[in-house]
């Protein structure tokens, strides 16, 4: 659906134009066209084509999604690629995706899957016609910008639930659940570090270089989103690593309970063990056993028998193993 399509010229807002006559505008000398689209149509991009000229190859990724975040050029024309993530109420991650079409004289955005708005990017812009007077590659940097702050929120939950798995780790019983947690958190680190990393090297190319004409005089504010972009790709490195130590650090509190385990059940069947060695001894039916005919043989094998056991059990219990 059509969210709004607005003419400016010279940094101001000149009115809501009409789809059919976008090409009207687009004619005028410092007028710049800035039209957004929600999960939209085939018959919605293929008039935007037409009136804008856009490449087939760019229009067939638009209409099909599931791209990999990306910056391309089309001549004089810009095609960008950027991943919406949203946190849904359980707590999973909604990803979708906003195509932005960047010319000399327009602007065209396409928003699929996201609930995510961009309405206040459009009031920012209009707040600052100094800036606005740049064209379409400072709408363009607002848009980016606006995409790539939504993931710091993002970023900042993950590192939350980190610490809290890691102020359980030492707690007893807890190793199956943290461990389901962490790799929870891995696998949503792995989809905000698929949105971040190609990115940030698609928009490398757009602050130094050989910048794209409709770009070049907007490449201090594209460093500035490179910028956030690399701290964000450190921070999830950082995370991504603080989180195999965690499971790693987790599986070896499970290996040492084990063991602990191990060695209680060790003691004791050492223990009966020499029991069972006792008993097993006297209870051979020899004729010529001297016991036999002893009257006090059956009380002196049983203090026999708990006296090695206790002295096994004080043994143990002195080395930690009871």
């Amino acid at each position: 659906m059509l969210i709004n399509c607005v003419a400016y010229e010279s940094g101001t807002k000149l009115a809501d134009v009409p789809v059919e006559q976008i090409s009207d505008y687009l004619q005028r000398p410092g007028c710049f066209v800035w039209v957004a689209l929600r999960d939209s149509t085939d018959a919605e991009l293929t008039q935007m084509q037409q009136e804008f000229g856009l490449h087939d190859l760019a229009v067939e990724d638009a209409r099909h999604g599931h791209q990999r975040p990306k910056i391309e050029e089309y001549g004089d024309v810009l095609f960008a690629v950027m991943h919406t993530i949203d946190l849904g109420p359980t707590d999973a991650l909604n990803v979708g995706e906003v195509c932005v079409f960047v010319g000399p004289n327009f602007v065209l955005s396409v928003r699929n899957h996201s609930q995510q708005g961009f309405l206040g990017v459009r009031a920012r812009a209009e707040r600052e016609p100094h800036l606005l007077r740049h064209g379409s590659g400072f709408v363009f940097y607002a848009l980016m910008d606006a995409v790539v702050d939504r993931y710091f929120p993002l970023i900042d939950a993950l590192e939350t639930d980190l610490e809290a798995v890691e102020e359980q780790i030492f707690e007893h019983g807890m190793a199956r659940e943290n461990i389901k947690r962490l790799y929870e958190l891995k696998r949503k680190i792995g989809v905000v570090k698929h949105a971040v990393a190609p990115l940030m090297d698609a928009v490398s190319k757009l602050g130094s270089g050989r910048v794209p004409a409709v770009c070049a005089n907007s490449r201090e504010y594209f460093r500035d989103v490179y910028d956030h972009l690399a701290r964000m790709n450190a921070s999830l490195d950082a995370l991504r690593e603080t989180i195999g130590t965690a499971i790693q650090v987790n599986l070896s509190t499970v290996t040492i309970e084990e063991s602990e385990v191990t060695k209680r059940l060790a003691a004791w069947a050492g223990i009966f063990a020499v029991a069972t060695a006792f008993a097993g001894i006297w209870g051979m039916n020899f004729q010529t056993m001297p016991e036999l005919k002893w009257a006090w043989g059956y009380p002196a094998a049983l203090a026999a028998i708990a006296g090695a056991c206790f002295l096994l059990y004080r043994r143990f219990k002195r080395a930690g193993w009871l």
